[in-house]
């Protein structure tokens, strides 16, 4: 954790020196790149349950949901985050918000389907830890370096395509920029890759010291794993948009995809291996 903040810190700081060096107008990127930011870890608990079209329950309409939830508030001393559902079939769930006094957490009518209630106790605890470990304002932050750098590319590139062809240093200030944006960018993309698959861990231990019951939150990773591995590409696509908010990763399989190869979720054998060394230690 210590190691992908401080690289993504020295990011930062090499890119803003080598702007500085060139005479690119440094604030005025940040300042959009951070406005960008800023927007989406305000809105993001309403962002994301607009993009799965999920409604927020009452008491009274999800009984069962929003009791393992309370209990678990009460055993995390932390504030109750709005709950809601998304009528879909595709198995998961979801924590969102930039503090846990704004947060909500959703889970689909395919995973109420699939599991039963101590599972569903398991995935709940990993969702609430990412609130209150402030996983979104977390990778929010680690998240501005790419977003900088991605601007600087297409301003670049547009300032090459409608200044004089014949400013030749104009023009390799320009491919400077993209080049050093680009490296930027794919270093930051691997760190915050890194980092995604790390508190996704995090969150995994700390449900499962929660509930006490590492081997419910197992059986419900091997479930819905398995279930997502089943459902049509057709289907999956509804969920990528926020996949790497997901307890879950949900893709499709169709193309190249990058999401592949630099996951945001560690692989299933990984997250039980560590759930098994919980076990060992909690005397199960």
């Amino acid at each position: 954790m210590f190691g992908t903040m401080f690289g993504l810190g020295l990011l930062y700081v090499l890119l803003g020196a080598f702007l500085i060096a060139i005479g690119v107008n440094a604030l005025f990127v940040l300042v959009i790149a951070g406005g960008g930011i800023w927007a989406q870890w305000f809105f993001s608990d309403s962002m994301a349950l607009s993009a799965m079209g999920a409604r927020e329950v009452a008491p009274e309409q999800a009984p069962q949901l929003h009791g393992i939830i309370d209990r678990l508030c009460a055993l995390a001393d932390m504030p109750k985050p709005r709950v809601a559902v998304a009528d879909i079939d595709i198995p998961n769930a979801f924590a969102t918000g930039r503090n846990p006094e704004h947060s909500a957490v959703c889970v689909t009518t395919g995973l109420l389907r699939r599991l039963d209630e101590k599972e569903l106790e398991g995935v709940l605890a990993h969702e609430l830890s990412h609130v209150a470990h402030r996983d979104v304002t977390v990778m929010s932050m680690a998240s501005l370096a790419g977003i900088v750098a991605g601007l600087l590319v297409r301003s670049a590139m547009w300032g090459s395509f409608t200044r004089d062809r014949r400013d030749q240093n104009a023009a390799l200030v320009a491919l400077a920029v993209v080049a050093v944006s680009a490296l930027v960018y794919g270093v930051s993309f691997l760190l915050t890759r890194g980092l995604s698959r790390y508190r996704e861990l995090a969150a995994d231990r700390a449900g499962a010291l929660l509930t006490g019951n590492p081997s419910a939150l197992g059986s419900a990773l091997m479930k819905v794993s398995g279930e997502i591995a089943a459902i049509p590409n057709t289907d999956l696509r509804q969920m990528e948009p926020i996949s790497a908010f997901c307890f879950a990763p949900a893709l499709s399989g169709d193309g190249f995809d990058l999401a592949h190869l630099f996951a945001t979720h560690p692989p299933l054998n990984k997250r039980l291996e560590n759930l098994a060394k919980i076990s060992a230690e909690l005397g199960r």
